[in-house]
């Protein structure tokens, strides 16, 4: 069983990404808004952490950026789950360290498989 982070502002998409993480056997926690969900990744090192990129304080993109420059989180996938659909978009999240990139509305199908492919690497 792997902790996975969950990091979006809203109430709704926590609830719905928390259940697709349980229903692949996962322990999730959550954080409310980019900088949150940095001191929580610090905190708790998670395996894996699935990102929200248009939220308060921090955006997404910010905060997958500080985590992948952080010696303590790095080695962390972040996962980008999000409604920024565009090509640049998508370039411009893996530029910032993310490994992976599913849009909003979220396929359950694809977000699981992303998160299958990218656990063996955090485990």
């Amino acid at each position: 069983m792997a902790r996975i982070l969950i990091v979006d502002d809203s109430p709704t998409q926590l609830l719905g990404l928390k259940r697709i993480v349980e229903k692949l056997g996962h322990l999730a926690t959550t954080a409310e808004d980019g900088a949150a969900g940095v001191d929580t990744a610090k905190r708790e090192i998670p395996d894996l952490i699935l990102m929200d990129v248009v939220m308060p304080n921090l955006n997404g993109f910010q905060a997958t950026r500080t985590l992948a420059r952080e010696p303590t989180t790095k080695h962390i996938p972040v996962i980008l789950v999000t409604t920024k659909g565009q090509e640049t978009d998508k370039v411009w999240g893996m530029r910032q360290g993310a490994k992976a990139y599913v849009t909003k509305p979220i396929d359950e199908k694809e977000l699981m498989q992303a998160i299958k492919n990218l656990l063996p690497a955090a485990a």
